[in-house]
């Protein structure tokens, strides 16, 4: 039914390492970050660097091998957009040079957000609207972390993902989703919108314009649903684990990662975690792997890969791509 063509993806020049980290805060070593979230650095946007900067990045590297002129629907995931109005998808359009008669959009969508903008471009093929869609995920979570707020910084970083996706005359893959807003306060940037009054959680150490992230019950959250969402998710496309080749979750952090592997039994071969140079990108991790396991050689036409996102929300979905 539908294909992902291209992907390319843009990361800050900043770097943040772990020795940048134990400097600031010497009660830990980069060896300790590393080992708790398989991190060794993470790329930070400038102050005047935005989520439409790093799409244009992204985006551009697509068009030096894409007709720019074949996109007919722009679709902008993202928590940081560049104003409240209008829509950043609608200033990317013309920043690209793309068509006027063309649909754009932005969604508000975190770590699962790559899933459901596929999930929503499928909408537009099978409804014929559109036919070569732009999905981007582009996200600068740094900007609302607190300078003294080190679990935080040791886990985000920023980046840029924009994927083509056309109309294939392959497998008719179904997605799986799902929605719990009653973990909203377990990952949260309570002030900077319209909502006044609100309270802060009291394990909140940093003003309401930061992150606010509750990190143990996110991780219960992550075990309770992901392994369900995987079974489910091979259900209803009528696979065993066995017709999988590959399995990509939202790169949270490495620990969670292989908690999440061994819980659902996917073998350490099939199941790939690269986030040790970037960091957790938000919705950008799970485009930025695919990426890179097309560097590596990894992906051979006829792959089946199962792809699942979650987190903020909470929000989580799943679907199978093939290559």
């Amino acid at each position: 039914m539908m294909k992902i063509s291209k992907i390319e993806y843009y990361l800050p020049q900043q770097v943040l390492t772990n020795e940048d980290l134990e400097k600031q805060f010497p009660e830990w070593s980069s060896e300790r970050i590393q080992e708790k979230v398989g991190i060794s650095q993470r790329h930070i946007s400038s102050d005047s660097e935005t989520v439409l900067d790093m799409a244009v990045q992204s985006s551009e590297k697509i068009f030096e091998n894409y007709d720019r002129n074949k996109v007919d629907f722009i679709l902008f995931c993202t928590q940081s957009p560049e104003y409240f109005l209008p829509t950043t998808a609608c200033i990317l359009q013309d920043r690209l040079g793309l068509r006027k008669n063309i649909g754009a959009i932005d969604f508000n969508l975190g770590c699962s957000g790559f899933v459901y903008g596929l999930a929503f471009a499928k909408g537009l093929i099978s409804a014929g609207i559109a036919k070569s869609i732009l999905l981007v995920t582009s996200e600068t979570y740094t900007k609302h972390i607190h300078p003294e707020d080190k679990g935080n910084r040791s886990i985000f970083g920023d980046a840029s993902a924009s994927a083509i996706i056309e109309k294939s005359e392959g497998n008719d893959y179904q997605f799986c989703l799902g929605t719990d807003g009653s973990g909203a306060e377990n990952l949260i940037v309570k002030k900077g919108a319209f909502k006044k009054d609100f309270e802060l959680n009291p394990e909140h150490e940093f003003s309401p314009e930061n992150i606010y992230m509750n990190g143990p019950e996110i991780f219960n959250f992550t075990i309770e649903n992901i392994p369900g969402l995987v079974k489910e998710t091979l259900e209803v496309n009528g696979m065993t684990m066995d017709d999988i080749d590959h399995f990509v979750f939202h790169q949270a952090n490495s620990f969670m990662l292989n908690y999440l592997r061994k819980k659902t039994k996917i073998p350490a071969e099939k199941f790939y975690i690269d986030m040790e140079k970037t960091g957790n990108t938000v919705s950008a991790t799970i485009p930025i792997a695919l990426k890179n396991m097309m560097n590596k050689g990894m992906l051979k036409e006829g792959d089946k890969v199962l792809m699942a996102g979650f987190g903020v929300g909470y929000s989580w979905g799943a679907t199978i791509i093939e290559i």
